[in-house]
Parts: structure tokens; C-alpha cells; sequence
């Protein structure tokens, strides 16, 4: 890429019950290299009035559980990706669905996860421009289980294997005029160690901040 593409990462680190913004802005940005420049906030107003000119890609690294979104914060990011902006939401940046729309945007709602293990990935859409350059791997995570929206047309691209099931860990959709990636592992610094998995979070902000 010829340009600095800018990012904007929303996470949480004074209220961050499980998962500190922080680790994972340093692993991001190692990983996204000179043509990224990453800003982080623990400010949810952010969403009110973002961008996509000025952030070409939102990532969602936030750890809300408990804590909803106003109505002004949720409108910001379904106008932003509507709109034509690249969301990335990375693991518990799903918390962030705790409204009926902004699940639909992200297309699925977090319903809870066995124990942190070890897990097998394995691709599940051949051909797919995000996979280019990833192989299956393993890594230590925690196995995240999803309900899908059942009204958003999705691509699931990568699928963990738990108790001889394979479950969804990462999918792709339209929204509107913008695109959405879910990727689920990213529970603490060594989530973001595979060569495999850092790829695919670069062939995602690639992917997502080319179409804004």
C-alpha cells in the first residue's frame, strides 16, 4: 500500500474485566507494520460521529459485557459501515452487541465458551482472498460459540474443531456499503503469535480498508 491507511481501535483498559485494550494494540500493530497507523480509545463516542475518511477501518477490540452502548454510539457505527467503512472485530470486540441491530451487522451474537484449550483451525472457504498465505494451525484460546443472525448472508472462512465439532471462528458480510470480518481468536498477547493467524489479520485490514 502506497498510503498510511489510519485505524481506529476501541477497546476498554480502566474497565477491562478480561481483556486489556492495550497487549493487543501493540501485537496489532507489529503485525499491520508502517502502512497501518493504529489510534486507540477507550472512548465509545468515537462511534458517535466516525468517519470512514478519516478511518478507513474501526476495529472492535472492546470488553463491554455489561455495558451497553447509547443509542447515539450504536447509530455512529451502523451509519459508519453502512456507509461504506471496514469494521474488524476481533474476538471479545463482539461484546459490543448488545442491541438487536448491531448484531445484525456483525452477524452473530456471542453466547458463551468452554474452557480456555488448545484448538485446531482449519480454512472452510477455499479460495477465499482472506485465506491467501494461511494455513491451518493450532493455538492455545478460548473456544467462543455464537448464535448467527439468520437475516445477513455471511462468509465463514476459518473453523476450530472442539469435541470433534467444528464450530464458525471467523466470517466476512456485506453491510449496507461497507464490509464486517469477525475474527475470534485474540484472548491475550500469545493469541496474536501464530504466523498464520497474524496474516489473516493483515489480509483483513487490507481487505476491509480497500473497500472504504
Amino acid at each position: 500500500m502506497s498510503d498510511i491507511t489510519n485505524v481506529l481501535l476501541v477497546g476498554d483498559m480502566t474497565d477491562a474485566p478480561w481483556h486489556p485494550m492495550e497487549p493487543a494494540k501493540q501485537e496489532l500493530s507489529g503485525i499491520l507494520g508502517e502502512d497501518f497507523l493504529i489510534t486507540g480509545t477507550e472512548d465509545y463516542n468515537h462511534f458517535t460521529a466516525l468517519d470512514r475518511k478519516q478511518f478507513p477501518l474501526c476495529i472492535s477490540y472492546t470488553d463491554c459485557w455489561n455495558r451497553d452502548l447509547i443509542p447515539q454510539q450504536t447509530a455512529g457505527l451502523i451509519q459508519y459501515v453502512a456507509g461504506g467503512g471496514g469494521l474488524l472485530v476481533i474476538h471479545n470486540g463482539i461484546s459490543v452487541q448488545r442491541s438487536y441491530e448491531l448484531i445484525q451487522m456483525i452477524g452473530a451474537k456471542f453466547t458463551g465458551h468452554p474452557p480456555y484449550q488448545s484448538l485446531d483451525y482449519y480454512r472452510s472457504a477455499d479460495n477465499h482472498p482472506l485465506l491467501e498465505g494461511v494455513e491451518d494451525f493450532s493455538m492455545e484460546e478460548e473456544p467462543y460459540m455464537f448464535d448467527f443472525d439468520p437475516f445477513t448472508k455471511k462468509t465463514v472462512f476459518l473453523e476450530y474443531e472442539f469435541e470433534g465439532n467444528r464450530y464458525p471462528a471467523a466470517w466476512e458480510q456485506a453491510y449496507g456499503l461497507g464490509k464486517v470480518i469477525y475474527l475470534q481468536p485474540g484472548h491475550h498477547t500469545p493469541s496474536f503469535k501464530p504466523d498464520a493467524y497474524r496474516r489473516l489479520i493483515l489480509n483483513s485490514a487490507r481487505w476491509l480498508s480497500a473497500s472504504s
